[in-house]
């Protein structure tokens, strides 16, 4: 069981974790070719159309996922690059151990709040999940949930109605489910350790727990999909949103800096050894900066001195990956997906060549797209003007991104 020592952690991750439950099988779906998280809807995965939401949310943090351990592959499968970016966990017998395990896994993060969300719920919202954050308190849970509209009716043993039951503040729990960390999973080992494990959700933990939960609407939109014609329509939901004309929006960027003295040049998050370093207030990373002015103008987002301005101390020397990542947050925060991000990097040393892959290595992580979508290119300036002269650097970059369309009239 959780002690009260880690209960008290004063270092708290202020950002809110988030547990995904996905280690069930799906059995009511009645699929043949796998469990419902992992088929199609929309030419996607369910569980990647999840993963989408919570990663490019800002307030999100570290991201559990508890998957069945025979699922290791199906999972990498179907979350491609976002594979990488989240924690995996194998589950437990039922939803509620892979929940705990999936808190256990959150110890090191010492996260002040968490989410727990089904990964068949893939329509969750931006709006919903903010919601969901701004009811959690110190000691107080939030459960998004929508008031039950249809008459509800109670059978007795003989298969007819016994009686008709009022739905007078009956409502219907949903997902994500937000709650301090550590009451939570004190609870969770708590029921563990009784042997407690008929509960159906984690608001009824917290309630057997005496954590109070307080409702936030829900969204009509939020559904679980639990049978097979929940899959299918999903799937006609989608695929006519695909129908609709796509968004695409190209951004560029450009950005120059001079040359002062020092030992090496970092371009595209890439150390290079050379007779001189960039000056700049963060590493100087031209083709960085440029690409995050690319991304920001797919969005009308400002450009990076908005975002970062050099005059504020706390970006000194840092790395300007950070400042690519925040960027690429924000676009897919809009509902945006990255297309393609070309760069050009105008100088006439040091050589770039040799180190076009590991550029290409790097920008696929911070953008969490395939190598393939990524162009980096080199060229001089004939030694014409101040890139001739070698006193400095210039990139242009170009970012593509796909965002939802409209139908068109």
């Amino acid at each position: 069981m959780t002690d009260a020592s880690e209960m008290r952690a004063l270092a708290t991750d202020s950002r809110v974790a988030v547990v995904i439950v996905a280690a069930g099988r799906g059995a009511r779906a009645g699929q043949t070719d796998g469990p419902k998280q992992y088929q199609r809807i929309g030419g996607r995965a369910v569980i990647a159309r999840t993963l989408d939401m919570f990663l490019a949310h800002p307030r999100i943090g570290p991201v559990v996922v508890a998957i069945h351990a025979d699922d290791s592959a199906l999972f990498r499968s179907a979350a491609g690059a976002n594979a990488d970016r989240v924690i995996t966990v194998t589950g437990g017998a039922s939803r509620q151990d892979s929940v705990r395990l999936g808190l256990l896994a959150l110890r090191g993060h010492a996260p002040s709040q968490v989410l727990v969300h089904d990964a068949v719920r893939p329509f969750v919202d931006a709006e919903l999940i903010d919601r969901t954050i701004a009811a959690i308190g110190e000691r107080q849970g939030a459960l998004p949930a929508l008031p039950v509209a249809d008459t509800l009716k109670r059978e007795s043993a003989a298969g007819m109605i016994g009686e008709t039951v009022s739905r007078s503040g009956l409502h219907a729990a949903q997902t994500p489910q937000g709650f301090p960390f550590w009451p939570i999973l004190a609870a969770h080992e708590k029921a563990h350790h009784l042997g407690k494990a008929d509960f159906t959700d984690d608001a009824a933990i917290a309630e057997w727990a005496h954590i109070p939960v307080k409702i936030v609407p829900g969204s009509p939109d939020n559904v679980k999909l639990t049978w097979a014609r929940d899959i299918s329509m999903a799937d006609q939901r989608l695929s006519g949103e695909r129908l609709r004309f796509p968004d695409i929006r190209t951004g560029n960027g450009y950005d120059v800096h001079a040359f002062e003295p020092g030992d090496h040049v970092t371009l595209c998050g890439v150390s290079i050894p050379h007779d001189k370093k960039l000056a700049g207030h963060s590493d100087a990373d031209v083709g960085l900066h440029a690409l995050t002015d690319a991304l920001l103008a797919t969005c009308g987002a400002g450009d990076i001195g908005t975002h970062f301005p050099p005059s504020d101390p706390q970006w000194k020397g840092v790395a300007s990956r950070i400042f690519v990542e925040h960027a690429a947050r924000l676009v897919r925060a809009r509902g945006g997906r990255i297309a393609n991000a070309d760069i050009t990097l105008i100088c006439e040393a040091p050589r770039v060549g040799p180190h076009r892959e590991a550029m290409t290595e790097i920008l696929s992580e911070m953008l969490a797209i395939s190598r393939d979508r990524i162009s980096i290119k080199a060229t001089t300036n004939e030694k014409l003007g101040f890139v001739g002269r070698e006193e400095g650097i210039a990139a242009i970059a170009t970012a593509s991104v796909v965002f939802p369309g409209d139908v068109p009239e």
